[in-house]
């Protein structure tokens, strides 16, 4: 059964210009499903689309919206009022790498919004319509950095880690009111935001770069399955071993050492 015919036939994808947003668009969109993406650049949305709508004859509508910005769930609630949003995907994040004390306040209160307070009310808004009608599918990503204290990415380890929770804590809500939610964490992965930070290798044993495609696909197959999926087998040995292996503080000083390291801080 395609995506389409179990959940409906509109996604909204959040975050969805390049990266993992794109490859997420993508596969709905060979689903067969009308899609709605949300990004900031217009541009790079726009050139997507149009490539979506040519391949695989679906409907794509986008709207820029800045995500940072605290009525931003209200502005696309009310731009969508006519929509039935069957599949929510929200895959924006915002970061900051480097000393807490050392970033502007305003940027770490963009990082919240963008990463916190919009998902949350997305969620509220297009999550209690698919429970109203007993069907849809929601996914919120998150990040190994939410898995543990991450030192140089405090804050955006943080707001990881409650899309993570919040993901969870869903799947229990709704997963017998025929809405599947899965909270997807994934490592690195070869988007451009990623390549952008020119980071360093960590280690020999630093788990490999996966490309949004395969974290997009481990996604799907695991919807409906479980609350949370760890993207990449890679991904998933190291995760056990921090979390299940290592003491809490130790996992907590590799992180942020692997960060210092990747990052030259």
């Amino acid at each position: 059964m395609s995506l389409n015919e179990k959940y409906g036939k509109t996604a909204l994808i959040a975050g969805a210009s390049e990266g993992i947003g794109a490859a997420f668009a993508r596969y709905l969109a060979k689903e067969g499903m009308n899609l709605v993406i949300v990004a900031r650049r217009v541009e790079p949305m726009q050139a997507l689309a149009k490539e979506i709508e040519k391949k695989y004859k679906v409907q794509v509508q986008t709207l820029s919206c800045d995500l940072s910005k605290p009525d931003a769930a209200q502005t696309l609630v009310k731009a969508l009022n006519h929509v039935e949003i069957d599949v929510l995907v929200y895959n924006a994040g915002l970061s900051y790498i480097g000393a807490f004390e050392e970033n502007d306040p305003a940027q770490h209160l963009q990082i919240a919004y963008t990463n916190v307070v919009t998902p949350m009310g997305l969620v509220q808004s297009f999550g209690s319509q698919m429970v109203a009608r007993k069907r849809g599918a929601l996914v919120l990503m998150g990040s190994l950095a939410g898995m543990q204290g991450s030192g140089n990415l405090s804050v955006y380890g943080a707001t990881k880690a409650f899309n993570i929770i919040l993901g969870e804590g869903l799947w229990y809500e709704w997963k017998d009111k025929g809405v599947d939610v899965i909270a997807c964490v994934a490592g690195a992965t070869s988007s451009p935001n990623f390549i952008n930070t020119k980071p360093a290798k960590a280690g020999l044993i630093e788990p490999k770069v996966q490309t949004p495609e395969e974290v997009v696909q481990e996604c799907f197959q695991s919807l409906g399955k479980s609350p949370r999926i760890i993207t990449g087998s890679a991904n998933r040995l190291a995760s056990f071993f921090m979390h299940r292996i290592l003491p809490r503080k130790l996992a907590i000083k590799v992180m942020g050492d692997t960060t210092r390291k990747m990052y030259g801080i």
